[in-house]
Parts: structure tokens; C-alpha cells; sequence
């Protein structure tokens, strides 16, 4: 056999790779679900991004804050702005907070989930490619990791390495890499001896192509559903850290630490510092789970049992 004779599963036409694009479309818009929670994630996404534009007031320019407007309840008007959502203790709009915090929330997930993605699926892949040694190795290292409690390990590193967006990415990487490590690894078992990677070892190609270009597009279907489902827990995970207080700091809110601000004053009945930014975390968590749910069932139909 030569070498033109040989169909890579891992390449498959473009016929196949548009047929197999529009049933995915068509398995995943038949949930209701799955695009109202994608609606969800992109209307959070559009609101973050632009916040800068559309937000009513910088919550950072504390220099254009008046403390006697703290507090305030929602629908109040202070000067020529209308606070809908009212604002917190420092005299800050609720809504505009919102649009930043969510901003911050949904850069220190998706930041620490690809970093997570990247070098967790560059372990399991080599792991199961090169086995022996090198497997016991890393695998015993993503044991020990997946031993202890993500907010443990996540405590234990900013107690170290202090508070600040940047802290809370490198804790939440470190905290979430052995997931996509133990996925990556036992996707690339499956593969790595079926034919086509047989094949691509007796035309001498380097375990470097072979590892990247044919086995690891066949483990990406089962990574992206953990990386989706994964980034709501990211943000939930920081969202927890910075309403203990050793996440981000109080100067770069995220929706977390906006809760935070908020609890002290809820037995008093100043209920909407802490309420309104709880439901913009839920709503993105909600909105992640509903789309990371319905990739598993149409990438795994195992599931569906």
C-alpha cells in the first residue's frame, strides 16, 4: 500500500466535515434549552465587552463617586443619572458594577479555562502516546491533584500568592488542569492504536505531527464539553474566592466580590447590592450548563440513558 492510498481517519473530506458541521447545528438547535442558554452566554458576553460603552458610570473613577448617594434603592436619581438597580456602599451604580464585574468574571474563566485546556490536554495526550514511565508519572501527579478539594488547593495558593486577578488565574489553573489531563489521556488511549495512526507511523512521520495533526483532533469533542461546563465552574470558583475575601480585590470587582460588598447589608433590607449581581452570576452559570449539557448528549449519546 502506498502512501496516497492511505485515508487518515483524522482528515476526513470537506463533504464529511460540512454534513457532520450541519447535523451538529441541527442536533443542537432542536434544544430549546441549549439555545436559550446560548443566548444567555452570548447576551453576557456582548454586556461585558462593551460595558465601557453602555455602562451609565465607571465604578472605578472614584473620583466621580459622592458618598451621599450610597446605598440608594433601585429607580433612585442622583443628579442626572438614574440608578435602576441602586447603588452599594460606596455610592457606586449597581448596574454599571454589573457590566464590570461581569466583564472581570468572564475574563478570569475563560483565561484559566484555555490555559487549564492547554496544559492538561498536552499532558494526558503524551501520557497515553509515549505510556511506560512517563504515563505513571504524570498520571500519579493528576491522582495527587484530583486528591484534594479545588477550593483547598485554590486557598492554600493565594494565601501564598496574595489577591489580584492575575492570583486568582494561576490558582484556578493549577486547580483545573488534571481534569482535561485525565480526559485528553483516556480520549488519546482510544485512538492510539487504530489504523490510521498505525499507519502514520510506518510512513515515519514525527510522534510530534502524529500526536498533534491525527490524534488530538479526535479528542477535542470530549474536551470542549469540559472546557464549557468547566468555565461555569471557574466562575463560580472565583466568585466563591472573592466573596471569602482572598480572590480578586475589592478595587477590580468581580461579580463575586460584588456579592460580598452586598451580604453585610442584607439583614438591614438593602437587599439589591448583593441580589442583583447573584442573579447575573446565576444567569451565566445557567446559561453554560445548559449549552455544556446538550454538547455532552450529542457528543456522547452514551449519556442519554
Amino acid at each position: 500500500m502506498t502512501a496516497a492510498e492511505i485515508s487518515f481517519e483524522s482528515a476526513p473530506a470537506p463533504a464529511t466535515r460540512e454534513s457532520m458541521l450541519r447535523l451538529f447545528a441541527e442536533q443542537f438547535f432542536a434544544s430549546k434549552l441549549a439555545v436559550l442558554g446560548l443566548i444567555l452566554l452570548i447576551l453576557c458576553l456582548c454586556l461585558a465587552f462593551f460595558a465601557p460603552w453602555i455602562a451609565p458610570q465607571n465604578p472605578f473613577d472614584i473620583g466621580k463617586l459622592n458618598i451621599m448617594y450610597s446605598k440608594l434603592p433601585p429607580g433612585s436619581v442622583s443628579g442626572a443619572m438614574t440608578h435602576w438597580l441602586g447603588t452599594d456602599g460606596q455610592a457606586r451604580d449597581v448596574y454599571s458594577a454589573i457590566l464590570y464585574g461581569l466583564r472581570i468574571s468572564l475574563i478570569v474563566g475563560l483565561v484559566s479555562v484555555s490555559a487549564a485546556f492547554a496544559i492538561g490536554a498536552t499532558a494526558g495526550l503524551i501520557s497515553a502516546y509515549f505510556g511506560g514511565r512517563i504515563e505513571a508519572l504524570l498520571m500519579r501527579i493528576v491522582d495527587i491533584q484530583l486528591s484534594f478539594p479545588a477550593i483547598l488547593v485554590a486557598l492554600v495558593l493565594l494565601s501564598v500568592l496574595g489577591q489580584g486577578v492575575d492570583k486568582v488565574i494561576y490558582a484556578l489553573i493549577a486547580t483545573r488542569w488534571a481534569y482535561f489531563a485525565r480526559a485528553a489521556r483516556g480520549a488519546a488511549i482510544v485512538e492510539r492504536n487504530k489504523e490510521y495512526v498505525q499507519a502514520a507511523r510506518c510512513m515515519s512521520l514525527s510522534w510530534q505531527r502524529i500526536l498533534w495533526r491525527h490524534i488530538f483532533p479526535n479528542c477535542i469533542p470530549p474536551l470542549m464539553v469540559i472546557a464549557t461546563i468547566d468555565l461555569a465552574h471557574a466562575i463560580a470558583l472565583e466568585a466563591t474566592l472573592s466573596f471569602l475575601g482572598v480572590g480578586v480585590p475589592v478595587t477590580e470587582p468581580s461579580l463575586g466580590m460584588l456579592i460580598s460588598n452586598g451580604f453585610e447589608f442584607m439583614m438591614s433590607g438593602i437587599y439589591w447590592i448583593a441580589f442583583f449581581p447573584g442573579i447575573a452570576l446565576a444567569l451565566v452559570v445557567v446559561a453554560l450548563n445548559l449549552v455544556g449539557d446538550h454538547l455532552r448528549d450529542i457528543l456522547n449519546p452514551r449519556n442519554e440513558i
